[in-house]
């Protein structure tokens, strides 16, 4: 385990290579940074951002081969206009796969939720993650859960560095994201010593945050770059 000084250089020196476009052609963050560059062209909504980053977070986990194949079998049924699918209110809603263990009867409830959502508010960035839990995947409230892909969504959509990340959110600060807690981000903490928690829960995710934010101020997120990359690395 190095020390504090050695992993704040190793982790400051991973987010300056890592946090680049060409590592994320071939990625989740993909599909809403498509709406993205539509938007800033005004062909666009904001919203059509927000449910392309919904169904991609929740998507993102296994392989990226597989999650880029299946967020584009998601992308072609919304007809790639995932604001007026959504809003038109007939979704795919059947017992078969859409990735993984994920059906299309979830996704269906998802898009049923983000209509109910949008029949009455502008944007999800007024959700906490713990509303976003609730009211858009539809999962009981769980304040020990780290919530892995609404704070990578959170993450996509408040960093603003004009890299990776897209920065359409303005009110949350990024000193205030959490960590998106996943096996390989965990796995490097626990290697570096960032943490000792084995549970890979809401207070591990505090943990590593709260390091993060002593080697990055105000933009703990940018050692999610970092972490992952620490993984990878022999």
């Amino acid at each position: 385990m190095m020390d504090e000084t050695r992993v704040t250089s190793l982790l400051q020196s991973l987010a300056a290579q890592y946090n680049a476009a060409e590592y994320f052609v071939e990625d989740p963050i993909s599909f809403p940074k498509h709406f993205y560059e539509l938007y800033l062209d005004g062909k666009a909504s904001l919203c059509d951002i927000e449910c392309a980053a919904v169904i991609a977070a929740h998507l993102a986990w296994g392989r990226r081969d597989m999650i880029v194949r299946d967020c584009n079998r998601a992308m072609d049924e919304m007809g790639w206009s995932p604001y007026e699918y959504v809003m038109h209110g007939v979704f795919r809603d059947d017992a078969t796969s859409l990735h993984r263990t994920v059906m299309w009867r979830d996704f269906a409830g998802i898009c049923e939720r983000l209509k109910r959502f949008y029949s009455e508010n502008s944007s999800l960035e007024r959700l906490s993650a713990s509303q976003m839990r609730v009211m858009v995947y539809g999962q009981k409230e769980d304040t020990a859960a780290a919530n892995k892909k609404i704070h990578m969504l959170r993450r996509w959509m408040v960093r603003d560095d004009g890299i990776v990340d897209l920065g359409v959110w303005k009110s949350i600060q990024k000193r205030d994201l959490l960590i998106p807690l996943d096996v390989h981000v965990h796995r490097s903490a626990l290697n570096l010593g960032i943490t000792s928690r084995k549970a890979a829960d809401y207070k591990t995710a505090r943990e590593i945050t709260d390091f993060l934010l002593r080697v990055f101020p105000e933009d703990p997120c940018l050692g999610d770059f970092a972490l992952f990359a620490a993984s990878c690395v022999k």
